[in-house]
This record gives C-alpha cells, sequence and structure tokens, in this order.
C-alpha cells in the first residue's frame, strides 16, 4: 500500500496556507502554534521538500506547497462528498444547512416557521458558517460571493442581488431619509471589518460613501465591529449608523426599528451575492429540493 501523510498534517497545512498564518491557524483549529509548527514539519519530512516560506506577507508556499494545496482541495472536496453519499442513500435524518450569522438572525430564521409549516416534516439543523471555515458536514449551504464567482448550475442558484445602503435606529435620526445628504457625517458610524482600512473603496467603506458625498474623509475609527451580524445589532441598540445590505435590513426597515438615513437613489448594489450550494449526489434529495425551493421562492418573494 502507498503510504499515506498524516491527516493531521494535512489539515494543518490548509489551515495556515488558506490563513497565511501559523498563528491565526492554531486559532481556526483550536490548537497551540507549537502543535502547528510541528505538523507542517511532519508533513514537510514526509513530502521530502519545503512547502511553506516565511515572508513579509505572512506564510506563503513553496511552488511544492501550490502543488499540495491543489490537490488538498480536491481530497477534501471528495471526503465531503463521501459523507453527503451515505446520506444521499439513507434518505433520512436531519437537513443541515450552513448560512452566515447575519443572514441566519436578520433574515432566516423569522421564516423557517413558514417552511415547517409548508412542508413534509423535515428536521432541520442551522450551522453558522464562515468564508474562513471548512464544513465537511453540511447538506446545504447558502454562500456570499463575489457576482463574478457565482453562475448557476445544477448543484446552486444564486438567491439575492442586494443593494447596500446606510440606516440607523429610528430614535437616532426621527426625521428620516436625511433632506441633506450632508449631514450624515455629523451622525454617529458604525464600521464593520477586521482592520483599519478594511472594505476600503468598496461599498461597505464610509471612506467610498463619504466621498460620494462630497464629504472630507471620515473621523478615526474608535470601535469596528468585525461582523456584519453584531454591526446591525449595535445599529438596532441606537449606536450610530451602519452600511447594511437591503436583505438583512428589510424586516427591521418594514417594522420600523431601522430606518433610511439617505434616499433609495443613494443605494449602491453590493458586489457579491448570496448562492445556495448543495452535493451532487443530493441533487435528488426530496429534502433538499423541498428546502431549495423554499429558498428560492422566498428570495423571489423578497425582492419584488
Amino acid at each position: 500500500m502507498t503510504a499515506q501523510p498524516p491527516f493531521d498534517t494535512l489539515i494543518a497545512f490548509e489551515a495556515v496556507h488558506r490563513l497565511g498564518s501559523v498563528t491565526a491557524a492554531a486559532s481556526d483549529l483550536g490548537v497551540t502554534q507549537s502543535a502547528v509548527s510541528h505538523r507542517l514539519r511532519r508533513l514537510e519530512d514526509f513530502m521530502g521538500l519545503p512547502l511553506l516560506m516565511r515572508t513579509s506577507g505572512g506564510m506563503r508556499p513553496t511552488p511544492a506547497g501550490e502543488a499540495l494545496a491543489s490537490g488538498l482541495a480536491e481530497l477534501l472536496t471528495g471526503l465531503g462528498e463521501l459523507r453527503a453519499r451515505c446520506r444521499a442513500a439513507a434518505s433520512n435524518g436531519p437537513l443541515r444547512v450552513g448560512v452566515s450569522a447575519a443572514l441566519a438572525d436578520y433574515w432566516l430564521v423569522a421564516r423557517l416557521p413558514m417552511f415547517k409549516a409548508s412542508s413534509t416534516p423535515i428536521e432541520l439543523i442551522i450551522v453558522e458558517s464562515t468564508a474562513q471555515a471548512i464544513h465537511l458536514d453540511l447538506d446545504i449551504t447558502i454562500h456570499w460571493l463575489l457576482e463574478g464567482e457565482a453562475r448557476e448550475t445544477s448543484t446552486q442558484r444564486v438567491l439575492f442581488r442586494e443593494q447596500v445602503f446606510p440606516v440607523c435606529h429610528a430614535q437616532l435620526l426621527p426625521s428620516a431619509p436625511l433632506d441633506d445628504p450632508m449631514r450624515i457625517a455629523a451622525l454617529p458610524l458604525i464600521h464593520k471589518g477586521a482592520g483599519a482600512d478594511a472594505n476600503a473603496g468598496t461599498e461597505w467603506s464610509w471612506a467610498t460613501w463619504f466621498a460620494r458625498l462630497g464629504l472630507d474623509a471620515p473621523p478615526p475609527v474608535g470601535l469596528r465591529y468585525a461582523n456584519m451580524a453584531t454591526a446591525i445589532g449595535a445599529a438596532l441598540q441606537g449606536s450610530g449608523v451602519v452600511l447594511t445590505r437591503s436583505l438583512l435590513a428589510r424586516d427591521a426597515l418594514i417594522d420600523g426599528r431601522l430606518v433610511r438615513v439617505l434616499p433609495e437613489t443613494w443605494d449602491m448594489p453590493s458586489t457579491k451575492v448570496h448562492l445556495v450550494r448543495w452535493p451532487a449526489v443530493l441533487a435528488s434529495d426530496a429534502r433538499v429540493k423541498a428546502f431549495v425551493a423554499w429558498l428560492l421562492d422566498e428570495a423571489d418573494e423578497c425582492v419584488q
């Protein structure tokens, strides 16, 4: 039998390759940095070649490491397919659905009772998924991807194309939207992203919006939220104005918990779209077909 590399070393390599550092990989895997480094050395000993090199921008793969990363992506996809094959053969048990915290909290959860009431009995497990995490145990995943990466196939469908615009708590701005867009500079701003230049030059950047409005650069950031779910939560508490997506703000705008800060003419199209995806071996699974069909109907309802 051909010698196989230890699986834990492959997982460590994948995490470092994906995240760009041993520290981040250790945090992602829930182990120590020394454990990750030890696994990388074992893998390089097995391969007989250096796989990663340290640069000013973090850990980068060598040519051999790039070749391994490409093959490893196929391997991990195949492992995920193994579980899906077993579930397809059984055609029972809970349906595991991966979704971001923001989409779950501000759109999906409120609608799930309607799905349960309208479908044949299907047990659902909603799992928070992120762009950084690899999930091998999900039957359906809702991704948020750049529009150029999202194409419809037999195993994935586009759900939403959204607009981005600023919103805030109704008490923060009783007479919304602003009659003078320049007044946004006097309001407290909620920032989303991991770093000082996060989302720079995109529809998610306050610098982009201030430039559009003809204003000076926004004031220095005092507080930043790492993800959209907590940023919207801060806005709902009255902390300030947040740049959000139309789908996530929809229910709160309808019931008055949030208000638009600017007229709709200022909306910017999001460069990303939501995409629902499922394994090919589950394409004929009645549970998957029912849930995906319901998702698409709800998406159509929300964009009308």
